[in-house]
């Protein structure tokens, strides 16, 4: 049987014609998966019960299990979802004022091995379907009270999406699509360890989203060092792929620095970074190590990380301090995991 959720919409008209439907039902029932989130085909009222029949004979709509949900004191939430196979996944809910956004994963568990970051401790297991991508969003949809909805979509948290790319692509264009989960592509950011040829495939596909790059060092030494992905991608390579990147109109590039106290977070360092960057039209987020058990690596003293963003700031750069959210129930920056 076919899972529904595993198709993109050209994919649903393709599927319904195969199964001798009209095209049309394709779009009703892509409708339906994703647009209205139905958990099953007796849910798609405007089909008729032949054609209902029909495919509850040949697809089912798949869903992901919560195995646990635990909520921070900042009101960070953190899901632990079960898959078909007995691995899991984490996805974060961060709401704000102004909006909800969902930070979700692309991979079971990481091969990248960066070591400042949990999730890639135990290595890669594999990567998720779209389907198990799609419906981390859908499922932490679920559980929100009447009249809220998730505003924004974070592909940064357990994997490296371009390590999946196809997926992970297919996903984005669900989640953009006006019949699917309608979220405006100005509202999706996809994160990078800094995989070129994703980044190139990326700037090649016309997916207006949004790109952060995992930056975290000054130089290629350093970052070899913490990212294995350097010494295949060093940083010349890589910021030349980031200025080669066709950026639209007051689009930026996100760059994600983690300040590892004694290691990456100097004055120096500071410099060099300004140097690193300049030209390219971009925002800088800092990130202060967001410490787990067993971590090589210590949180800087904030004064340290005030000084960073000082010198950045007399730069001329956009810089951001990414406050920590659900470091308690270890849903922060780097300490998602598959338990």
């Amino acid at each position: 049987m076919i899972d529904l959720r595993n198709l993109s919409l050209i994919e649903m008209e393709d599927w319904a014609e195969y199964i001798e439907l009209k095209r049309y039902r394709g779009k009703q029932i892509f409708q339906w998966v994703y647009g209205k989130a139905a958990g099953s085909i007796d849910e798609m009222t405007n089909l008729s019960k032949e054609v209902r029949a029909v495919l509850a004979q040949k697809s089912y709509i798949s869903n992901l299990s919560v195995v646990k949900r635990q909520v921070s004191t900042d009101g960070t939430e953190k899901y632990l979802f079960a898959l078909e196979d007995g691995h899991s996944i984490e996805s974060v809910l961060l709401p704000e004022e102004d909006r909800l956004t969902i930070c979700i994963s692309t991979q079971v568990g990481c091969g990248m091995g960066c070591a400042f970051c949990l999730t890639g401790k135990n290595g890669l297991e594999r990567n998720l379907k779209s389907s198990e991508i799609i419906n981390q969003f859908l499922k932490a949809s679920e559980g929100l009270p009447q009249g809220k909805r998730i505003t924004n979509v974070v592909i940064m948290g357990m994997g490296e999406p371009f390590a999946n790319y196809n997926n992970v692509i297919k996903a984005v264009e669900i989640l953009t699509n006006p019949f699917g989960a309608n979220i405006g592509a100005r509202r999706i950011t996809i994160s990078t360890s800094g995989l070129i040829p994703g980044m190139k495939n990326l700037g090649a596909s016309g997916l207006n989203v949004n790109l952060a790059i995992s930056l975290n060092a000054s130089t290629d030494e350093q970052r070899s060092i913490i990212m294995p992905v350097n010494k295949k991608y060093p940083l010349a390579e890589l910021l030349h792929a980031c200025r080669e990147f066709p950026l639209k109109q007051r689009k930026r590039i996100s760059f994600e620095y983690v300040l590892i106290d004694g290691f990456n977070n100097s004055p120096e360092d500071a410099k060099r970074v300004a140097r690193l960057l300049k030209g390219i039209r971009c925002k800088i987020n800092l990130i202060p190590f967001n410490e787990f058990p067993g971590s090589q690596f210590k949180r800087p003293s904030e004064s340290s990380v005030l000084t960073f963003q000082e010198i950045l700031f007399d730069h001329n750069y956009t810089v951001f301090i990414r406050k920590s959210r659900g470091a308690d129930i270890l849903a922060a920056c780097g300490q998602l995991h598959e338990e």
